[in-house]
């Protein structure tokens, strides 16, 4: 996989070498600089090296991650636990299923895996919903779409 100037390749941290697979619609939190977290429910592993999700568009974090493309997201899902780290950058300022999220790419410089020491596990995690059904009419859309990316 090419990477861009300044990307280096995933490495082995704590026992991975890879982002895990994890299931559709859980969680992540986004740490960008400041420290600024956020949690984001759009999150697509698009292959070892490679995660994407939707970030609206107005979001400080979106402002903080053009200024210091820094980055982390801490997924906890029904077994998984980890944190990738490292650059993010917008790959889609417009995305057709929705005209409020940019897509956001961040580029894995190592994973630090939560559970390595094998004295937990995740059961389930955590459970959410759209209240409004505008943005849940369009989370299927948006998947798909980053998913091509």
């Amino acid at each position: 996989m090419a990477l861009r100037t300044g990307y280096r390749r995933a490495r082995k941290l704590s026992g991975m070498d890879a982002l895990p697979h994890w299931e559709r619609g859980t969680p992540a939190i986004l740490c960008v600089a400041g420290p600024h977290p956020i949690p984001v429910t759009t999150v697509v592993r698009a292959d070892d090296a490679r995660v994407l999700l939707a970030l609206g568009r107005d979001r400080e974090t979106l402002r903080r991650l053009r200024e210091d493309t820094r980055a982390a997201i801490c997924l906890l899902g029904k077994g998984v636990a980890f944190t990738a780290h490292g650059y993010a950058s917008v790959v889609s300022e417009r995305l057709g299923a929705s005209d409020r999220v940019v897509a956001v790419e961040l580029r894995v410089e190592r994973v630090q895996d939560h559970l390595a020491d094998g004295r937990t596990e995740i059961i389930d995690g955590a459970r959410w919903r759209w209240l409004d059904d505008v943005f849940g009419a369009a989370e299927e859309r948006v998947v798909s779409e980053l998913a091509t990316l």
